[in-house]
């Protein structure tokens, strides 16, 4: 890929072009759903600028990556007779979510209540890339009710959003600084 000019005009008509080459009004549920998962990448670039962990920001860098591949699958609708195969999420990124879960989630203190966004920097600004996550998972799911999407790309938004809360919590010293919400406490 080369990108040697940014603007191209084609957009300026309230369209833009797939990766198929199809047009789409840019209001579109499907143009929707990768634009938000473009904010949720840019919501994860702020939190890193919070983080000195070296194993988180590995983690992140890695997820950055995938959510261009997670846009890439998005922008390629599924469609028959494909002379060369699209980018697609894979199972295998999805498992890697779950891997990566169970071991930060492992140190953490038990929750017997849920966690108020918040507790520290870091902390706050992955839970507000967690919630960036969680409506690009709606806008894929709205797209996923109208034509196919692929079912692990709507796996590893789900297992992203779990990973980005696992993580917040981490950086709240392992869960011991995060902020429980009392139910109906100021009745």
């Amino acid at each position: 890929m080369k990108l040697d000019r940014i603007y191209t005009r084609s957009g300026d008509d309230g369209r833009t072009s797939l990766g198929d080459g199809a047009r789409l009004p840019k209001f579109h549920a499907r143009v929707t759903a990768y634009g938000t998962v473009d904010e949720a990448n840019a919501a994860i670039g702020i939190a890193m600028l919070h983080i000195e962990d070296a194993p988180v920001r590995d983690v992140l860098t890695r997820i950055q990556n995938d959510l261009f591949d997670l846009g890439a699958d998005l922008c390629r609708p599924e469609r028959e007779h494909r002379k060369v195969e699209p980018l697609r999420v894979s199972e295998r990124q999805v498992t890697w979510l779950e891997e990566t879960i169970d071991s930060f989630n492992a140190g953490l203190s038990p929750l017997d209540s849920f966690v108020l966004p918040g507790g520290s920097a870091p902390s706050a600004h992955f839970h507000h890339a967690r919630t960036v996550v969680r409506r690009a998972e709606r806008y894929m799911t709205e797209v996923a009710y109208q034509e196919p999407v692929n079912p692990a790309a709507l796996r590893y938004a789900n297992r992203l959003s779990d990973l980005l809360f696992v993580l917040a919590r981490y950086l709240n010293d392992k869960g011991r600084s995060d902020t429980l919400w009392k139910p109906g406490r100021h009745r």
